[in-house]
């Protein structure tokens, strides 16, 4: 669901110059081919998030599923981290790790949550194709950057598309369930943005691994209290949702896209991240059965096309 950063930082690679039938192109267009594979899993993965959540919302409460969710992830990638031997970062990343942790593993998480007991996958993919958007406003704001006017009158127009189809889903007015997607599109988007810069310094999956570690802590005791009061009915669709929203979607997809960025560079791999609202579409359909209106699949396109648009006038 959702725009991110390189897994490795810049290396200076010196390149000789051969024919396109040379050995070295073709282990080229391999790796390019490799990359992008990868990169496109990432994309399926992150837009199989929300159907999986609503089907663990048929077994758990929302909190539940939230605080479990973590620690799943957090013990997975808290495994890796040691089985790689990875040394700890930096004290001096810690506080950005603080904040990609309270964006991106409990905040966007738990909204996004909230929103899908009484909102349907398609509203909120709709909703959510704006992040991509949201994480470069304020991701220049961060870094003090200056878009052209092109960037921002993109940007502005993809919103106002969401806007204007949130306002008419609902009836014309906001409903609690597009307050708690909007809260999430900010936090998340303000968890990426300092995940962006982490990344230029270590690679894209410690990011993230290191920020679920974080939570761990937090993420057990809150696991413990909310399986007390919420109750639980295990089903096949409720623990199959589980499973993948915190191995699949929190983890395990992250580090697929995030090598293949590395491998392909973030523009094309970006590109492909265009389709994911559409994806969540298709799947809200097949794997939940819900009915698209006609301005669900309209407005995911012209966000799209915005976001497009942003990437190619940013500067």
């Amino acid at each position: 669901m959702r725009a991110k950063s390189s897994a490795i930082a810049p290396d200076r690679i010196a390149v000789a110059t051969t024919s396109p039938e040379a050995p070295g192109a073709a282990a080229g267009g391999v790796r390019t081919g490799a990359g992008l594979l990868q990169a496109g899993l990432g994309v399926v993965a992150f837009s199989l998030t929300f159907p999986a959540t609503a089907w663990g919302l048929e077994s758990f409460g929302p909190w539940t599923l939230v605080a479990v969710r973590g620690v799943l992830a957090a013990l997975v990638a808290g495994g890796c981290l040691l089985a790689l031997r990875v040394a700890p970062p930096a004290r001096r990343h810690w506080p950005a790790l603080a904040v990609v942790a309270a964006g991106v593993v409990v905040g966007f998480p738990l909204l996004t949550t909230l929103a899908l007991e009484t909102s349907t996958t398609a509203h909120a993919a709709v909703v959510v194709g704006l992040l991509p958007l949201t994480t470069a406003l304020l991701s220049a704001l961060r870094v003090g950057a200056r878009p052209s006017r092109t960037f921002w009158a993109a940007a502005l127009a993809g919103a106002a598309a969401v806007a204007a189809f949130t306002v008419q889903q609902s009836g014309g007015a906001l409903t609690s369930a597009d307050a708690y997607l909007f809260g999430a599109l900010l936090v998340c988007a303000a968890g990426y943005t300092e995940g962006g810069r982490l990344a230029r310094i270590m690679p894209g999956w410690q990011v993230i691994g290191w920020a679920l570690v974080l939570c761990l802590p937090v993420g057990v005791p809150a696991a413990a209290l909310a399986l007390s009061y919420e109750a639980v009915h295990l089903g096949v669709h409720g623990v199959a949702g589980l499973l993948w929203v915190a191995v699949g979607s929190q983890f395990l997809g992250l580090v697929v896209w995030y090598r293949g960025m590395a491998a392909v560079g973030i523009p094309k791999a970006s590109q492909l991240q265009l389709a994911q609202p559409l994806l969540t579409l298709v799947w809200s359909v097949l794997l939940l059965g819900e009915h698209l209106t006609a301005a669900a699949p309209l407005t995911a396109v012209a966000v799209l096309v915005c976001i497009a648009v942003t990437q190619r006038a940013r500067g």
